[in-house]
C-alpha cells in the first residue's frame, strides 16, 4: 500500500531500511526543483527491538514526525516503556490496544482459527494418552525472563507431572525432526501438544495486552491453557471459560490441586472445551478488534503489519500535506505514556533452593529501574536538539 500511495505522484518519497544524509536530501531536491517532498525515512526494515540511542535522528524540526513500530516485550527494550522515552513520538504500533496501530492480536491468524478442528483430540482419546502423557505440558527455550515464570512452574512440578519439552526445566526429548526452533509450527509439533489435556501458557513479562502464542496455540489446538501473563487477557478470550488463571489461585500447589480436580473430572474439564466443539465465541470485542485491524497474518491476500503500519504514517503525511495545500492547521499525532507501558518486573518468592537458580532472574528489577534513568536521559539530550555520543548518554544516566 505504500509503494502505491508514492508511486507515480511527486508527493512523496520512502525510503525503507536506509540512513539519509543531508547531502542526500538536498540532492533530491537539487533534481526536482521547485517541489516539496514529505520524505519518509524507515530506520531498518526489521521491528522496535532494535532500537538504540542512535535511532533519533537529530536535529529535528517541528515538522518531523516520529514513528515507532515495536511488538516486543519490554525485556528486549526497557527504556522505551517509560513517559519520558515514549512519548517523544508521534505515531505507534505496539502490543498495547491503547497504540496507534494495536499489534495485540499480531499472534492470532483469525477467529477462525480458534474455532478449527484441525488439531482437535476427543477426551476419550486424551484419556487414554494420560498413560504416556502428563496432564501438562510446557515448552519455552526462552529461560528465566522478567515474568519469572520457570521459578513457579520449578514449584509447580513438586505437586504435579509436567513434561517440559524446551530447554528451560527439561525433562522430555521431541522426536529429532523437532530439535529445531524451525519446527515449532510444524503439524508434527502441533499434533504432539494437542495430545495435552492442558498447556502451561505462561508470557515472558506481565503487561496488559501483551499476549502471545503462548495463549492462541493451546485454543487453536483444544488444548486447556493454563494461563499467567497479560493482567486484561479476559477482554481477549473466545470465552469467559476458556482458560484457567494463575492469578485466580494462592500458591502453585493449590493451581495444582485444581488441575488434578479437571484431570480427574470429566465434566468439569469439558466446561472449558464447551466453546471450542460448538464453535462458538461469545467475545464481541475480540471479533471487532479482528475486524478492525488493517492488516493480516500469514495472509497473502493482507497486508503484513509492517507495511500497515508504514501505510497508516504515510497516510498522515499525505493528510497534512493536502492540510497544509488547503490553508489549514496540521492534524498532530502524539505517543502517550500508555502507548508502551509495563510495571515493574517481580519475581515470586519460592524456598527454593537458590544455587540451582540463574543469576538471570536477578537482573530485571535492577534494569528496569535503571531505564527510567536512560529514558529520562534519552529525553533530556533529544531535547537540546543537537548530535550526542554514547559517552555522554551514559554519563548522564549514571548523574541522575
Amino acid at each position: 500500500m505504500l509503494k502505491s500511495l508514492l508511486k507515480g505522484n511527486k508527493q512523496g518519497v520512502a525510503f525503507r531500511g536506509a540512513f539519509l544524509s543531508k547531502k542526500s536530501l538536498d540532492n533530491i531536491k537539487h533534481h526536482n526543483p521547485g517541489i516539496s517532498y514529505p520524505i519518509l525515512v524507515w530506520w531498518s526494515p526489521l521491528t522496535g527491538t532494535d532500537f538504540n540511542i542512535k535511532s533519533l535522528p537529530l536535529p529535528r524540526k517541528p515538522t518531523h514526525h516520529w514513528a515507532l513500530f515495536h511488538e516486543e516485550s519490554p525485556k528486549n527494550n526497557y527504556k522505551l516503556f517509560h513517559e519520558p522515552a515514549i512519548t517523544l513520538f508521534n505515531h505507534t504500533a505496539t502490543f498495547s490496544n491503547n497504540s496507534h496501530m494495536p499489534l495485540t492480536t499480531q499472534y492470532l491468524k483469525s477467529v477462525q482459527t480458534l474455532t478449527s478442528q484441525t488439531y482437535f483430540v476427543n477426551l476419550l482419546k486424551k484419556k487414554s494418552l494420560r498413560q504416556k502423557l502428563a496432564p501438562l505440558v510446557y515448552v519455552q527455550s526462552d529461560c528465566n525472563p522478567p515474568s519469572d515464570r520457570d521459578s513457579y512452574i520449578q514449584e509447580l512440578m513438586k505437586y504435579i507431572k509436567v513434561d517440559s519439552y524446551g530447554e528451560c526445566l527439561h525433562n522430555k526429548d521431541l522426536p529429532a525432526d523437532l530439535n529445531s526452533s524451525l519446527a515449532m509450527d510444524s503439524d508434527h509439533f502441533l499434533r504432539i501438544l494437542a495430545k495435552y489435556k492442558f498447556s502451561l501458557a505462561f508470557e515472558n513479562a506481565v503487561c496488559d495486552d501483551y499476549i502471545t502464542e503462548k495463549l492462541w496455540r493451546p485454543l487453536f489446538l483444544g488444548v486447556v491453557p493454563v494461563y499467567y501473563g497479560a493482567p486484561n487477557v479476559v477482554d481477549w478470550l473466545p470465552s469467559n471459560k476458556s482458560a484457567i488463571f494463575v492469578k485466580n489461585f494462592s500458591s502453585p500447589q493449590e493451581l495444582a490441586e485444581y488441575i488434578k480436580y479437571l484431570d480427574e473430572n470429566d465434566t468439569a474439564y469439558e466446561v472449558y472445551l464447551k466453546w471450542k466443539k460448538k464453535g462458538e465465541i461469545s467475545n464481541k470485542k475480540l471479533f471487532s478488534e479482528i475486524k478492525r485491524r488493517r492488516w493480516g497474518v500469514q495472509d497473502v491476500f493482507q497486508d503484513n503489519y509492517i507495511d500497515a503500519f508504514e501505510c497508516m504514517v504515510c497516510n498522515r503525511v499525505w493528510e497534512n500535506a493536502k492540510r497544509k495545500e488547503q490553508g489549514l492547521a496540521p492534524m498532530l499525532w502524539q505517543a502517550e505514556a500508555h502507548h508502551l507501558s509495563c510495571p515493574a518486573p517481580k519475581a515470586f518468592s519460592f524456598s527454593t533452593d537458590h544455587t540451582k537458580q540463574s543469576p538471570l532472574r536477578e537482573i530485571w528489577l535492577p534494569s528496569f529501574e535503571q531505564s527510567k534513568k536512560e529514558a529520562i536521559a534519552l529525553r533530556a539530550l533529544v531535547e537540546r536538539n543537537k548530535n550526542f555520543t554514547t559517552q555522554e548518554f551514559w554519563k548522564l544516566v549514571f548523574k541522575n
